[in-house]
């Protein structure tokens, strides 16, 4: 019974995403009986894309994603849909992949977040990826959201908010190599973690509490060249989210065989994403920045702030990421990233 309410509840939620993806957002209008319909909605809710011409414009002019191409992706022809990844994070966030692999759906559950990110960040996004085409932060292509209250989003059944990226992990499931890829989900090590060194084990999935604690027990063998422009790359996108006041977002790592050739993704190619080879040779590497929607002036930062430091005259944990200053989080993140490099030639 329970699987089959998920199934439902998946199903619909990826037909809601289909169909604000083929809907010609010109054509919406606001009524008050849509409202009063919309609101008893439990599972399949309507979705409108959010800021369509700006995304637009960056698929075609800045990442030169074809949209014809782009549209496939997200098309159900001979029972191929939108396949659900399950419930991978802490936030409760519920992930779908096109099956192409090519493109990721990621639902924003937590209202701090989507309102961070639709009220304050979407716009500066914009105009920085516009100017930062081989930007290392990683590429939203459409923001989907609920235009009206419903009982499935208020009850929190079906999510009311979601972003569609790009998967650096495209390719992996056609290569006959598939098995000795390895994702890692980066942030310094240093800080104390709330989610993962305060929930109990049980309340979590095996998966999602791998992710909590990723590290990365080798380095990065790449020239001093390929390093200086990673290296310049990160800061600047860190500078932007220094400035846009963010934290706690990670390093999303990818390594596979050097003799793998996988699908590229789509549109605009950067070496950090088809794949950079390893000065021995041994592997390619891809790299984009991810989850930076939690912001430290939030009202939720600020009252985690003063809970940790309440805990933390007990506790004596130390700073933790979702409370530590914007500044002190980007310079202990470049130092991370320094800490993972070994420099040949």
């Amino acid at each position: 019974m329970v699987k089959s309410k998920s199934k439902r509840r998946q199903v619909a939620v990826s037909k809601s995403i289909q169909s604000a993806l083929f809907r010609d957002p010109k054509q919406f209008r606001k009524t008050v009986i849509a409202r009063i319909l919309a609101f008893f909605t439990l599972w399949r809710i309507r979705l409108i894309r959010y800021g369509y011409e700006l995304y637009r414009r960056l698929r075609h002019e800045v990442w030169e994603i074809d949209e014809e191409e782009y549209k496939a992706c997200f098309r159900f022809e001979e029972g191929k849909g939108l396949q659900p990844m399950g419930d991978l994070g802490y936030s409760g966030s519920t992930f779908f992949i096109t099956s192409n692999s090519k493109f990721l759906i990621k639902s924003l559950p937590r209202h701090f977040e989507h309102t961070f990110f639709r009220d304050e960040l979407f716009l500066p996004y914009y105009d920085y990826m516009a100017s930062h085409p081989d930007s290392l932060l990683v590429r939203i292509t459409d923001f989907l959201i609920s235009p009206y209250h419903t009982l499935g989003g208020l009850l929190r059944l079906t999510p009311a908010h979601h972003v569609i990226m790009e998967n650096v992990l495209c390719g992996r499931e056609t290569d006959p190599a598939s098995d000795k890829w390895e994702t890692y989900d980066l942030k310094p090590i240093d800080y104390f973690y709330p989610e993962r060194d305060l929930l109990p084990d049980r309340l979590m999935s095996e998966e999602t509490m791998r992710k909590l604690v990723d590290t990365f027990d080798d380095k990065m063998r790449i020239t001093r060249a390929q390093y200086e422009d990673l290296r310049r790359t990160i800061e600047e996108d860190t500078g932007f989210l220094q400035a846009a006041d963010a934290v706690d977002y990670s390093l999303f790592l990818v390594r596979f065989p050097a003799t793998s050739k996988p699908d590229n993704i789509v549109g605009r190619k950067t070496q950090w994403r088809t794949g950079v080879t390893s000065a021995d040779g041994k592997w390619k590497y891809r790299a984009v920045l991810l989850d930076f929607f939690f912001a430290k002036h939030t009202f939720h930062a600020q009252a985690v702030t003063g809970a940790v430091q309440t805990f933390n005259l007990v506790g004596r944990k130390g700073p933790m990421s979702i409370t530590t200053t914007a500044d002190e989080y980007r310079q202990k993140f470049l130092a991370m990233i320094d800490g993972m490099m070994e420099l040949h030639g």
